[in-house]
């Protein structure tokens, strides 16, 4: 995992020489963003996890900012020569903190805390296998939190480029309560 977030700092701060000088005013109270996010789940190999999201974002007096999202992941377990997929629809709500920016105002880190709700199917409730075997596992609501780690690059003025580390814990999940995810993503400012 040092290795993957190790990876993500050094794109990062490569972007930060790539992108030109601005100097602009940015995190100002009121402003509001829209955001698409994807990547992987507990690994960089998409082909065991992904998740992909949408949110919106508003900027606070003090910098911070409240963010509100829906998100879509999904796992697939290994099972003889097949993979059994796990889905998770989530719901989400928290405040990020604005720890960590240039003095341009072209990077900023902030940490958030977040409270998720949502729904999970295990291979979309169809409890036989092609072998005969069933899934015991049930369809279930869930509910938990998330902390994440974000990274936000200004391109331009109305332009953000995402990277983020998330950690999300839902109780009840019948397969895995803890799942990392790593991601990218584009943020567009609309005031």
């Amino acid at each position: 995992m040092r290795g993957i977030a190790r990876i993500i700092i050094i794109s990062i701060t490569a972007l930060c020489f790539v992108v030109p000088t601005i100097s602009a005013q940015r995190y100002l109270p009121g402003m509001r963003g829209l955001q698409v996010t994807a990547g992987s789940v507990n690994a960089l190999n998409l082909d065991k996890g992904f998740h992909c999201g949408v949110a919106f974002s508003q900027y606070t007096k003090r910098a911070d900012r409240w963010v509100f999202g829906f998100e879509y992941l999904e796992k697939a377990h290994a099972y003889k020569d097949t993979a059994i997929p796990q889905s998770q629809f989530t719901i989400d709500g928290g405040y990020y903190l604005k720890f960590l920016s240039t003095p341009r105002k072209t990077l900023f880190v902030s940490i958030g805390a977040s409270a998720m709700a949502g729904y999970e199917t295990i291979n979309w409730d169809e409890k036989l296998l092609f072998d005969g075997a069933i899934i015991r596992n049930n369809d279930i609501f869930l509910f938990g939190t998330a902390l994440t780690l974000e990274t936000e690059v200004y391109i331009m003025d109305r332009l953000v480029l995402l990277g983020s580390i998330r950690e999300r814990l839902l109780f009840k999940s019948s397969v895995g309560r803890l799942n990392t995810q790593f991601g990218l993503g584009i943020k567009v400012i609309i005031n």
